[in-house]
Order: C-alpha cells, then structure tokens, then sequence
C-alpha cells in the first residue's frame, strides 16, 4: 500500500494515460488488420498462362483486338451432314426399354428424320446470329462471346454487367430465351425496369466457337482467369457472376480469384463435397430429425431417400463422366465422325437430367420442354465446330488435378451469393451445406419446377430469381 502510495510525477502518470489507448488502438488495429489481410491471403492465385500453340510471343505483340464474328454455313458442310444422315445404321431397342438403356432408338430414327427433311440449319444460324458475336484472343487462344446490351435504357438508369457460363454438353445458345428477359425486362412483364443487364456470353474454350487449348491442363482456374480477363477487355471493372454445371465451377473460381471484381455471384448449381465423418453423421440424422442437422423440410424432400437419390441416381447418370475424366478421346472419336451418334450422346442428358422420370418415356420427354429445333441446333454447334473431343476432354484436365472437385473449397467465397436450387436437379444440396464454401448468401431459392438446364428450360424462373438477387445485394 505504501508503494501504492508514492508519489508518481504527474508527466509518468500523462504518458500513460495516453499510451495505454494507443497501445490498445494499435494492438487492435494489427488484429483487424491481420484477420482482413488473412482473408484476403485466402483466394485463388490468378497466375497466367499460355494455351495457344507454339511458344508465347513477346510481351506486347499479342493481339488483344476484339473483332466481330458471325457464324456462317455452307453447301458443302450441309450436304456432308446429309450424306452422313442417310447411312443411319438403325440399331432396334429391346421392348420396354424407354430411355433406361440410354437413347431409345426408335425415337432416335424420329430425330434422324426430321433433321435430314425438316430441321433448317441456315435458318437457325440467322436466328443465333441476332446478337452480336465477337472473338478475341487471350492467352494464345480465340475467345467467342456474344455481348448483348438493351435496345434503350431510361436516363439515369445503371446497366449491370452479367457474365453467364454454360456446361456440358450446353453451350452459349442455352441463354438465347433468358437474355431479352435481363436486357428488356420491362418488355416481358418482369418488373419495372429496376434493375437491367448487359449480358456477356462467352463459350468456354474448348466449346463451339472458341478454340481449344493446345496445351495440357487447362482446367477451370485457366477458364475463370480467360473470363476475368475478358472482362477487363470489355472495360468493366465490377461485375455480376451467374452459371450453372461448369459454369458454377468457373464463376465460383471467380469470384475465389478476385473478389473486388465481383458484385455478385449466383449459381443454379452447387459444387461441395459431401465426403467425412461430419457429413455422413448429418446425413443418416437429417432422415429422422433434420431440423436438428439445420436441414429444411424442403432440403429432407429433395435429399431422401438417400441411396437412392444420391447413389444410385448419381451412378446411373454419371458414367459419361468417368470415361470424359479418364480417356475422352477415345468416345470423343466416334462422336465427332457420327452425326447421329453425337446426337443421341448429347440430347439423352437433356432428358434425365432435365427430370428423372423421363427415363419412362419412350421419346424421353424431350419434346415436353423443348423443340427438336432447339435441341439439334445445340448438337450442330457441336458438329460443325468438331469440338465434342475438346469439350469431352474438359472433365479429364479437371478431376486429374481434382478427383473430387473439392479442393477449392477450402478456399471460402465471400462475395454477395443467390443460389437457385432447381428440384429435379441431379444431385441436391441442402442450404445448411452450402455454407461451408459460400459465406455470404444471399438468397437460396427453392425453385417450384426445373431441372439442370434452367435458362434452357425454365428462363423467366431463373431471370426472376436473378433479378430478385442482385435488387437484394444492391441494397446491402
């Protein structure tokens, strides 16, 4: 107490009451610092590559042009597809197989009919050509994308940039019946005109009109990187994310590369590893009790019953992937010099996978949602591009590096997140779960009706939840 009590110079007892504040200040600033920086340390490394052939030329030499590009056809391309039409070698199913074995090929002479006597190519290339479609060249290889922006936009009215990406085996015309939606929105009933998108379609490489890579492991990181710099070509320095299938994968790469360039990011299908002991322990509760697993009623509809929808579902529709992730050309070969063959390997995935008691039907149920028109004029960007092996080796770049295709998610997205979770999707993946990876979400959206292919299927479902995503993250 008696030393308590000494006299203490009044300039000992000021500096004190001065420095222990900014010691605080100080010591808590390096904290706050030190945890922002470390999420901040947590992204993907964008890196850079080289894909064309050849070696990489100069620093400065590359062709960074954007150039305007329109797809034609001829007589020739026409009349070889033809001639290899008429040499259908029709082999017959056994009865009662619908679509359980694959394409019924019965159906299949249908499909063969119309496209040899009805289907119109020329007619359908005017129609994929009424928006304007560019190429550009990044990282040593052609980029195609069209880029369509709104006939009129109100003053002072913002137009949002939105990057989608489609999958396999899709391609950039999956967004032709989605894009009047988010450019025009007024026009079809939408809402008022609040929010309005510019919208960049790019194929990934390898896919219809923009090259391949000439170089081993090219993989979604090299895509997200491409895309990126696309972006930053056009001149846009933030930007809205959206894709489904591969696109999920790429655009959530993205925003895991850099995530001051990304506004927002929505998704229609989710990438997350349901490996562990924690998963499995949720999963055999969440049959019983799942709100004690944080599972929704929704989620305990679409998850159980387990085997069945997450094993036995899975395995049937997944064999394509286990020879496109282990040796695509071989596959890849046949289809590229089949017409017939190509078609029947690329439309029964928009069968099952748009709703799984298609299986059933003798025709796959393929008419129901879309025209053959549509369907064959996805198979003919396949066709006369040739580029079923490189779309086909995509699968093997990726789960070579990444069998699981989870290692990115060790490395968390906090950028804004809508999720769209369409109900006959493959696979289906409870909110609860998605937090592991996405931090921010936003909206997740229970979709009344829809498969895999959702701008394909169910356009103004998707542009509506879209819409509702970004009013949402431009609010925050």
């Amino acid at each position: 107490q008696a030393i308590l009590c000494l006299p203490r110079p009044f300039d000992y007892s000021q500096k004190n009451a001065v420095l222990v504040p900014v010691a605080a200040l100080g010591v808590g600033g390096m904290l706050l610092y030190w945890l922002r920086s470390g999420r901040k340390i947590k992204t993907i490394d964008m890196g850079d590559g080289w894909w064309g052939a050849g070696e990489r030329p100069p620093k400065g030499k590359e062709d960074t042009s954007i150039r305007p590009f329109k797809i034609e056809t001829s007589d020739k391309e026409i009349e070889d597809l033809h001639q290899r039409l008429d040499r259908f070698r029709f082999t017959p199913h056994v009865e009662g197989a619908a679509f359980h074995y694959g394409f019924n090929s019965s159906y299949l002479r249908k499909v063969v009919d119309y496209w040899r006597n009805q289907f119109d190519w020329r007619k359908q290339v005017e129609m994929l050509n009424k928006y304007p479609h560019f190429h550009t060249t990044i990282e040593g290889i052609d980029i195609h994308f069209i880029h369509v922006k709104p006939s009129y936009v109100p003053h002072g009215q913002a137009v949002r940039p939105l990057l989608m990406v489609h999958g396999w085996p899709g391609s950039f015309y999956e967004f032709y019946k989605i894009i009047p939606l988010l450019t025009e929105p007024a026009k079809h009933g939408l809402n008022e005109g609040d929010v309005v998108f510019e919208v960049i379609c790019p194929s990934i490489p390898g896919y219809g009109f923009s090259e391949a890579s000439h170089k081993k492991e090219f993989d979604s990181i090299a895509t997200a990187r491409i895309f990126h710099k696309l972006m930053n070509r056009l001149g846009f320095k933030e930007y809205y994310l959206q894709g489904g299938d591969w696109g999920s994968r790429i655009t959530t790469n993205m925003a895991q590369m850099l995530p001051q360039s990304v506004k927002g990011l929505h998704l229609n299908l989710v990438f997350i590893a349901t490996q562990g002991l924690g998963k499995m322990i949720r999963t055999m509760l969440g049959a019983y009790v799942p709100w004690l697993v944080g599972f929704s009623r929704e989620d305990a509809r679409r998850f159980y019953p387990f085997m069945q929808k997450n094993v036995y579902d899975v395995l049937r529709e997944s064999g394509y992937l286990h020879i496109q992730a282990t040796k695509p050309d071989t596959a890849g070969c046949g289809l590229n010099d089949s017409p017939v063959g190509l078609a029947a390997y690329i439309m029964e995935k928009f069968s099952t996978w748009t709703d799984k008691s298609f299986l059933h039907k003798d025709d796959g149920g393929l008419e129901s949602k879309y025209s053959l028109d549509e369907l064959l004029t996805n198979v003919m960007i396949y066709w006369v591009t040739s580029s079923i092996v490189s779309s086909m080796r995509y699968y093997k770049e990726n789960f070579s590096k990444d069998p699981t295709l989870s290692v990115h998610d060790r490395v968390s997205v906090y950028v804004p997140t809508g999720i769209a979770a369409f109900p006959q999707e493959i696979v289906h993946v409870p909110r609860v779960w998605t937090k592991d990876v996405y931090k921010n979400i936003v909206t997740y959206s229970y979709m009344p009706r829809g498969g895999h292919f959702a701008a394909f299927e169910e356009p103004k479902l998707l542009a509506q939840d879209i819409m509702q995503f970004v009013r949402k993250v431009e609010q925050l």
